[in-house]
């Protein structure tokens, strides 16, 4: 392992960022004992200052933390533990993330651009299973899944049409449709965004790239 950079009372900053959507979905302490569990378990634990002890992050609430990896700044001295939080909630008061405030106290809940199409994939399942009466998505998707490929075809035309004419507000409106098909239909097909995501990873360290 790396040697870590703690503070005097043996602790280091701990950023827990999303997997799937690259949210930060936290930030804790860990000590030394703390960083070995969460390595042993595979789980996220952390070192409560408040408490004077280690705890795993879900034990009580079931909003477990899976860590994937964990990464070390270029000084060593914090962490970031890349996780995915199995029942999505992250904060004690019930909301997905702990920064869901701006600095002047106004609400910060709307996803920045590159969560954004991983957190329409959760509405979009949201839509599926629930099945509001308003919700367009809930509408088309009730006429099957060829319905859904067939409009993904029609956005995609459109798409291209829209990117011959070269009207910069024209193409964002219409790639804009298309992504959102796209979504739905890997979303019927039960493939995550992040899986797509790792198969163009995967492109990337091949050696001949895109």
């Amino acid at each position: 392992m790396i040697p870590l950079k703690f503070d005097e009372k043996g602790l280091i900053p701990v950023v827990a960022q999303d997997y799937t959507t690259g949210e930060i979905r936290m930030v804790a302490w860990a000590n030394e004992e703390a960083i070995k569990k969460t390595l042993e378990t595979g789980y996220a634990h952390y070192f409560s200052r408040s408490r004077g002890k280690i705890w795993k992050k879900g034990e009580t609430s079931g909003e477990l933390q899976r860590v994937r990896e964990i990464r070390v700044d270029c000084d060593q001295d914090t962490l970031i533990y890349v996780i995915d939080q199995e029942k999505n909630t992250a904060c004690h008061t019930g909301e997905r993330n702990c920064f869901f405030r701006k600095i002047d106290g106004t609400s910060a809940k709307d996803p920045l651009p590159f969560e954004t199409l991983k957190r329409l994939q959760e509405v979009l399942q949201s839509r599926i299973r629930e099945k509001p009466e308003n919700s367009y998505t809930a509408k088309i998707v009730a006429k099957g899944p060829d319905k859904v490929y067939q409009k993904l075809g029609e956005e995609a035309v459109e798409s291209i049409i829209a990117l011959k004419n070269g009207n910069k507000k024209e193409i964002i409106s219409e790639i804009s449709d298309m992504l959102y098909f796209t979504v739905l239909s890997l979303t019927l097909q039960n493939i995550g965004v992040e899986e797509v995501m790792e198969e163009l990873i995967r492109r990337m360290r091949s050696s001949q790239g895109p």
